[in-house]
């Protein structure tokens, strides 16, 4: 591969990441770990960064990229983990439970799936996560593995918690000492959940963690309203915060602990 092919390759990478064609923490950082390949040096990693900030698993699998991990082990720890994931959330899932997500996230779908095919009976409820509405590849996905699926829409989520949801299975895109950062909305479903005594859990990857902070991404006005008239200002941030005191667990590779027990962890 010559040189002018593999910076090109990169930069299509790059732009894929920034326009959200290329979606969650994991294919993030396996599509940056791809791209640091092609071009191996340290400006690559800041321009990839630069391109998804609120994503520190990318920065962790560059890190390690960097220091001599072979490819194979970090794609490797990707299939184990969910692996050990799929079993933790089995084990929490009973027949005919309403469980509840938003967004997309690959380690809740995949871990639903495979409850799904281990033999538990139960529905799930998603939002459509305006304004980009990755809830309908949630749904989609777990439409076609067999799973009864209700969408609603993201007002609607008093509705959806007044209708008997027992647990909610959220995805995070970094795990921080006190909380978690996810996709925007999933603060408020942790306080209703709250509210409700309806438990909250993060089913994450160990390697989203990360003692730095983490700037909520601002995405473009356009999402939210094209050509919008002047003088209306328009707020798009990507994702938010959810303190841990909402949580009432977070499952990754190391099993299901209460949040301040995994940050003991990785600390």
């Amino acid at each position: 591969m010559d040189l002018k092919w593999r910076k090109k390759k990169f930069g299509q990478i790059v732009n894929d990441i920034k326009k959200i064609k290329i979606q969650g923490a994991r294919n993030v950082a396996k599509a940056a770990l791809k791209a640091y390949s092609l071009l191996p040096k340290k400006e690559s990693q800041k321009i990839l960064l630069h391109s998804r900030p609120t994503e520190p698993m990318m920065k962790n699998v560059l890190d390690m990229a960097e220091k001599g991990m072979p490819e194979n082990k970090i794609l490797g720890h990707f299939i184990e983990a969910q692996n050990k994931i799929n079993k933790s959330v089995f084990k929490l899932i009973k027949n005919k439970d309403i469980i509840f997500t938003h967004c997309h996230s690959t380690n809740v779908v995949n871990a639903l799936i495979y409850a799904k095919k281990k033999g538990k009976k139960f529905e799930v409820y998603v939002t459509e996560t305006r304004p980009l509405f990755q809830g309908r590849k949630t749904a989609n996905e777990l439409r076609k593995a067999g799973l009864k699926v209700t969408m609603f829409v993201d007002s609607a989520l008093g509705i959806a918690f007044s209708l008997g949801v027992k647990k909610v299975f959220l995805g995070a895109d970094a795990l921080l000492k006190n909380g978690i950062i996810n996709k925007v909305g999933s603060n408020l479903i942790a306080e209703i959940s709250h509210a409700h005594k309806i438990p909250v859990y993060i089913v994450a990857d160990s390697w989203k963690f990360t003692k730095e902070n983490v700037p909520i991404e601002q995405r473009a006005i356009n999402e939210i309203w094209d050509k919008a008239p002047k003088n209306i200002t328009i707020k798009n941030p990507a994702f938010e915060f959810v303190n841990k005191k909402y949580l009432k667990g977070i499952i990754t590779e190391l099993g299901l602990m209460n949040y301040s027990g995994f940050v003991k962890r990785m600390v």
